[in-house]
């Protein structure tokens, strides 16, 4: 028994020190080795009703119309923070994958401010 805790305990321990333990990184790079997209979070704190909302008004669902209202396409229409919030983590996939928009391409600022936002919870500030 004595051994099975001590095993858990080393496992967790080096889990904590690779993984730095944290929720999140200040920088993570992300794309399975690929493209190495990356965010950082340092010294911005994202609101969905400024930052997010421009972001997905410009280039997810208004603009693009891939995303608008009675959208069909994969994840469905993202026009108010209801439909948003429920794909966060979907959204926060394609966008690091680089999958996503399929149509244009977000600046550093709006990959930091999307990604961002959804790791500090998604907030409907």
């Amino acid at each position: 028994m004595k051994k099975i805790i001590l095993f858990t305990i080393s496992v967790i321990t080096i889990g904590c020190i690779a993984s730095g333990c944290s929720k999140t990184s200040d920088t993570t790079p992300t794309n399975g080795g690929g493209g190495g997209i990356t965010f950082s979070c340092i010294g911005i704190t994202p609101r969905f009703s400024v930052e997010v909302t421009s972001i997905f008004t410009s280039v997810c669902s208004v603009n693009s119309n891939c995303h608008g209202t009675g959208s069909t396409n994969s994840g469905g229409p993202f026009t108010n923070f209801t439909e948003i919030f429920a794909k966060r983590s979907n959204i926060r996939a394609q966008v690091l994958s680089g999958a996503m928009p399929q149509t244009g391409s977000l600046t550093q600022a709006q990959i930091n401010n999307l990604i961002c936002w959804i790791d500090s919870g998604a907030p409907n500030n």
